[in-house]
């Protein structure tokens, strides 16, 4: 049977724009640190995968020193520290429901679980923040059904395909049998360099990023109460919603020679 594979910030719910970004500038304020990020620095930090890993270009020797962690020891403790605030902060806006998942989501895992297809979330944010994603997008009898691939269980991160290499390795999947949803160009090359078939639905920050590979770029997945846009740079996805066979289709079409 195929396999869905959905990263989880951007493609389950818009995540980064409505629940990371404010999560970490309140953990910021939390611990005193003269640091705010807008819209548009947290739309460069975007391209580097990992949420301590992007606090690191912030958290400087210099302003972790100033603030009472020095040495790069005090460094690594308050980058940890601020991360798992950070996460706290994020699981509880997620838990009460201000992150609703992006369309066609539910639906299209109902749909999937229901037809016997792996489906599977490959994120490298923290597991305990991604499976709260996932409940409330898809409530906890579906979420339990799906298998989660998160926080940091592989050496490099997106770009890197580790993690869903990893996915493939752990599932015994075939990656012809695959297809991956993305929203970022990250995630877009980490997936293509694991050769997987890759549909991006582009998110709050990531429209303008480059999908080079990717089978198919969409606004979204789309819902009978909130369609695709009509045009014809959507074929014939335009002004409708994306449906499991256009998924296996898509599958099909890429595995062909």
């Amino acid at each position: 049977m195929p396999a869905l594979i959905f990263d989880c910030d951007g493609v389950l719910a818009d995540t980064e724009h409505d629940g990371h970004l404010p999560s970490f500038n309140e953990a910021f304020a939390e611990f005193g640190l003269p640091i705010v990020w807008t819209e548009d620095q947290y739309a460069d930090l975007l391209k580097v995968g990992g949420g301590k890993e992007r606090m690191a270009l912030s958290l400087t020797p210099e302003v972790c020193s100033a603030h009472g962690y020095p040495g790069e020891t005090g460094r690594v403790e308050l980058i940890a520290a601020l991360h798992r605030r950070k996460s706290a902060i994020f699981q509880e806006r997620a838990q009460r429901g201000d992150l609703p998942a992006r369309p066609g989501i539910r639906r299209l895992i109902a749909w999937a679980l229901s037809d016997g297809w792996t489906v599977a979330v490959a994120s490298t944010s923290a597991e305990d923040s991604v499976r709260a994603v996932l409940t409330n997008a898809v409530g906890s009898e579906r979420a339990a059904q799906c298998h989660v691939f998160a926080g940091d269980i592989v050496a490099a991160k997106k770009p890197a395909p580790d993690i869903y290499l990893k996915v493939l390795d752990d599932l015994a999947l075939d990656p012809a049998s695959c297809l991956v949803v993305e929203d970022s160009g990250i995630g877009c090359a980490a997936a293509v360099a694991a050769g997987l078939t890759t549909l991006v639905t582009t998110s709050y920050f990531t429209a303008g990023e480059d999908f080079t590979n990717a089978a198919l770029v969409l606004p979204h997945l789309g819902d009978p109460d909130n369609p695709l846009p009509a045009g014809p740079s959507l074929g014939d996805l335009a002004g409708r919603f994306v449906e499991l066979p256009d998924l296996a289709r898509l599958i099909e079409r890429q595995d062909q020679p």
